[in-house]
């Protein structure tokens, strides 16, 4: 008899102790605000060349023949996750190549090619998404 009445008694605690245990609940992580004081920038260079994303041929004159590519070399910081513009201009002309930054620092760039015409003063900025300007260079163009 002691040991039909032991019998439930070890089954039921056999059953408890394969039951799984309750999980507990998991914490809600906590997220690290972004700080919003950090402003984008960009490190712009004007030259001949890219090669291995470092500018080449770094001038702020250029006595190239027509037809000749004068690159835009830029370092953007601050800016990851987004586009940039890079705009080449001379009053009222202007070349503009949209570029994506997919993390910061950033180093990409854009080229114009110059032709007979194009001689003179120009300035390249890179532009934010949102139209903000984060860097520009100077620069002549003169032809041979």
């Amino acid at each position: 008899m002691r040991v039909s009445l032991l019998l439930p008694l070890l089954a039921s605690a056999a059953l408890v102790a394969q039951a799984p245990a309750p999980k507990a609940e998991p914490k809600p992580a906590v997220k690290a605000e972004a700080k919003t004081d950090t402003k984008a920038s960009a490190e712009v260079k004007v030259g001949t060349g890219v090669e291995k994303m470092e500018l080449q041929g770094e001038s702020a004159a250029f006595k190239v023949a027509a037809g000749t590519k004068i690159y835009a070399w830029t370092k953007v910081a601050g800016a990851a996750d987004s586009s940039i513009t890079v705009v080449f201009s001379k009053g009222d002309r202007t070349s503009k190549m949209e570029l994506k930054v997919p993390r910061s620092p950033y180093r990409t760039n854009a080229y114009r090619t110059f032709r007979k015409g194009d001689e003179g003063s120009w300035t390249v900025k890179v532009l934010a998404a949102d139209g903000a300007e984060l860097g520009k260079a100077d620069f002549t163009v003169e032809f041979e």
